[in-house]
């Protein structure tokens, strides 16, 4: 596997060589993590949503103090509920005692989201990270809030991770509850599976929990009616030990396989040396029958940093391959612009959506490291924009403030903020989208640079905390704090450095001539460059060109 992976980070690195909106999340157990730690990756994929890192102070609060809950995609107000009477601290999607919460929608079947119901999956993953110190504390917390006040949302797969344990949980809500009593189901129907130690499992917008096992609490944690539910909707007939949670709630189609499944197989394949090519069929759309198994061990241990690169994976180097054909244009591009398909004559046809896509908000991947006390042990990798194009800096989920550049307010979706990591992370990237084959390389270089730089500090820092944590815990916070905001911020400076660097080098089409990390001049010293390389298109555009446009740009010799 270690070759293999190798060869991916290569291509990925080396671009240049001949999610509608969706989330993709990628569970590391203990096991099957270099160090030890446990990870848990998430893209927030979203054409509205602006990326940036929420943080919610621990706080305590009255008897009878209440929450307004506004919907997460929408902003919607959808009512309150009662506020707990002690609330943890929270920054994204990780809290002070190292669990981490993240999801992906599946939508599943349309008629079981209730409408009167006040939790949405945001409001579910953000209020349980507030509440619950492990993984099976927050399946049961989530589990009381949607039974309590309703679920929603479309169906979710959440990953759920302490510094011990990693969590698969799936759930969908039971429909919308009628005034004369016609539906007197609330909340959701669920299933959870542990993700067994030297494993990996994945999840990207398709419900992946068929059969499991009825009497293995260890494992294996569900709702008393997951089953009857069905069977009295209709959804299920059979036995239970038979019973398809993803069948019954969720039936996979074309979409289901070739868009969301196909990521899946993708990463299980790179992590276990192609061991998933007897499932291509299958991620291909072609096969449903031949389903992927939930959890795979990877052939080695993977650490962080190979993780963050299976998050940047474009299909490079599978049959789902975007670079070579004519959708690329000119520069290999491994993205295609929505809608998700088209026609052409009567037939459909798809764009293909990797785990790495253009309309991310932010992403990150959470380590939960239980070797370390809380305080030190958690770290949350946090970028923003499109994950092919931008960098994880390391925010420790002790810390007890953001960076400016990643402060929720600091900009929006339809207000520019110069002082905004997401608003820089996309001015970069989106100039990287018109000559990728070229500018990703750039970025991928300075990419590298940060991580590995970042990567090779952390033991330093941890080694710092512990010791001031063995005298001041509150010490210890601050001084993880101030590395966090100031790390970040060094990161927004480099990006900075790289918007302008980039802008000089490839405009108007052309790349300027360097050496030794300098442009070089035309030699008489009046700050004029030396005459620039004009690189082109790729054959392949060059020869679509020729093939569309007849006789009309041939070179000829004059009659």
């Amino acid at each position: 596997m270690k070759r293999k992976l190798a060869a991916f980070l290569l291509a990925a690195a080396l671009l240049p060589s001949p999610r509608g909106e969706a989330c993709t999340n990628i569970l590391i157990s203990k096991g099957a993590s270099r160090d030890g730690s446990t990870m848990v990756t998430y893209s927030a994929d979203s054409h509205q949503l602006y990326g940036c890192l929420y943080f919610r102070p621990a706080a305590r609060y009255e008897a009878g103090t209440t929450m307004p809950v506004y919907e997460w995609d929408t902003g919607k107000y959808l009512g309150e509920i009662p506020q707990a009477e002690q609330t943890y601290s929270v920054v994204g999607n990780m809290n002070e005692h190292q669990l981490i919460i993240a999801e992906s929608t599946f939508g599943g079947r349309e008629e079981l989201a209730d409408t009167t119901g006040i939790i949405d999956y945001g409001t579910l993953i953000y209020t349980t990270l507030q509440r619950a110190k492990t993984a099976r504390e927050a399946i049961a917390v989530m589990n009381d809030l949607v039974s309590r006040y309703g679920y929603c949302s479309e169906g979710e797969s959440f990953s759920i991770a302490d510094p011990n344990e990693v969590w698969h949980m799936e759930l969908i809500g039971k429909g919308t509850r009628m005034e004369n009593g016609a539906n007197a189901d609330r909340g959701a129907v669920w299933v959870a599976m542990r993700v067994p130690d030297g494993y990996i499992a994945m999840h990207a917008n398709q419900a992946r929990i068929t059969n499991f096992p009825l009497d293995d609490p260890e494992n294996c944690l569900y709702s008393p009616d997951v089953i009857s539910f069905a069977k009295a909707k209709g959804f299920y007939k059979g036995s239970d030990k038979d019973f398809s949670f993803a069948d019954a709630y969720a039936p996979a189609d074309f979409s289901a396989l070739r868009a969301c499944e196909a990521r899946v197989w993708c990463t299980f394949n790179r992590v276990t040396d192609g061991g998933m090519e007897r499932y291509l069929d299958y991620a291909l759309g072609q096969n449903k029958s031949n389903r992927m198994p939930l959890f795979v061990r990877p052939t080695e241990k993977l650490s962080a940093k190979e993780v963050m690169w299976l998050m940047r994976d474009h299909f490079e180097d599978t049959p789902m391959d975007m670079r070579h054909d004519i959708g690329a244009g000119g520069h290999n591009m491994p993205y295609r612009w929505r809608p998700m398909s088209f026609e052409v004559d009567g037939q459909e046809y798809i764009n293909e959506r990797a785990v790495a896509t253009q309309q991310t908000g932010f992403w990150f991947l959470g380590q939960a490291r239980g070797w370390l006390p809380d305080a030190v042990g958690g770290i949350l990798w946090f970028g923003v924009d499109d994950a092919g194009t931008s960098c994880l800096t390391p925010i420790y989920s002790s810390s007890t403030r953001v960076p400016e550049c990643f402060r929720e307010g600091n900009g929006h979706m339809t207000e520019y903020s110069p002082t905004s990591a997401f608003w820089l992370f996309n001015r970069v990237t989106n100039f990287a989208y018109l000559r990728y084959d070229r500018i990703s390389a750039d970025i991928i270089k300075v990419i590298d640079e940060v991580e590995n730089k970042n990567m090779t500090e952390i033991p330093a820092i941890d080694a710092a905390a512990l010791k001031l944590y063995e005298n001041d815990p509150k010490q210890a916070v601050e001084f993880l704090t101030d590395y966090s905001v100031n790390t970040a911020q060094n990161l927004f400076d480099r990006w900075t450095e790289l918007d302008r660097y980039l802008l000089v080098k490839y405009m108007d089409g052309n790349v300027k001539k360097e050496k030794d990390g300098r442009f070089l001049d035309n030699g008489h010293g009046r700050h004029i460059p030396a005459s620039p390389d004009f690189p082109g298109y790729n054959e392949a555009w060059q020869r679509a060109v020729a093939g569309t446009t007849g006789d009309r740009l041939k070179v000829v010799e004059p009659k």
